[in-house]
C-alpha cells in the first residue's frame, strides 16, 4: 500500500537516489531539489514522498516563484520535479503525489501552481496552457503546450498576470 506523506531529512538520499533513478541516471533533478531546500523557497510540507514497504517510491517537490508585471509581484508554486521509481511509472503513484501536492497548496493559500510539463499528463489534474490566461515564460525557451497552469482558488488568474520567474536555485 502506497503511504503518502511529507519528506523528512532522513528521506534526502533517497530521494535524491530516486530522482536519480527516475531521470534516467543522471544528477540534475536530484541537484535541483538540493539547491531548492537550501533557498527560502522552500516550503518543508511540499516536498512530498510516496513510501511502499519503507522504500522511497515517489518524490514531488513544489516551491515557491514570481510572477512579475510591471511593479506587481505574487508569489506562486511551481511544481518541480516530480519522480517514480521506474518500475513503478503508470501506476498512478504520481498521480496520487500531484493531488496531495496541489491540496497541501491549496490549505496553505497558494491560488496558483505553474509547471513545465507532458502536455497530455498534467491536464487531467486541472492544468491548462499557462499563456492562454496572460502568464508568460522567457527564462526557459518552451511551447504554448508545455508551459501550465492550475488555478486553485477561483479568480486567481484573473489577478495574476505577467511573467513566470523561476528562483535562481532551478539554475546550477
Amino acid at each position: 500500500m502506497i503511504k503518502i506523506r511529507t519528506e523528512t531529512v532522513s528521506d534526502h538520499s533517497s530521494v535524491f537516489k530516486l530522482n536519480y533513478e527516475a531521470f534516467g541516471n543522471r544528477e540534475d533533478e536530484s541537484k535541483l531539489i538540493e539547491r531548492i531546500r537550501l533557498s527560502t523557497q522552500f516550503i518543508p510540507e511540499l516536498s512530498i514522498v510516496a513510501e511502499e514497504d519503507n522504500e522511497i517510491v515517489g518524490h514531488l517537490l513544489l516551491s515557491k516563484a514570481e510572477v512579475i508585471n510591471g511593479d506587481n509581484s505574487h508569489e506562486v508554486i511551481v511544481l518541480a520535479p516530480i519522480a517514480v521509481k521506474p518500475s513503478l511509472q503508470k501506476t498512478g503513484i504520481g498521480g496520487q503525489l500531484i493531488q496531495e501536492g496541489l491540496k497541501r497548496c491549496k490549505d496553505l493559500g497558494y491560488g496558483i501552481v505553474l509547471l513545465i510539463g507532458h502536455p497530455t499528463y498534467y491536464p487531467k489534474f486541472g492544468f491548462k496552457p499557462a499563456r492562454n490566461f496572460g502568464l508568460e515564460l522567457k527564462q526557459f525557451k518552451v511551447s504554448d503546450e508545455v508551459f501550465m497552469v492550475c488555478e486553485l482558488i477561483a479568480g486567481e488568474l484573473d489577478r495574476i498576470k505577467g511573467e513566470l520567474i523561476y528562483p535562481k536555485s532551478f539554475f546550477s
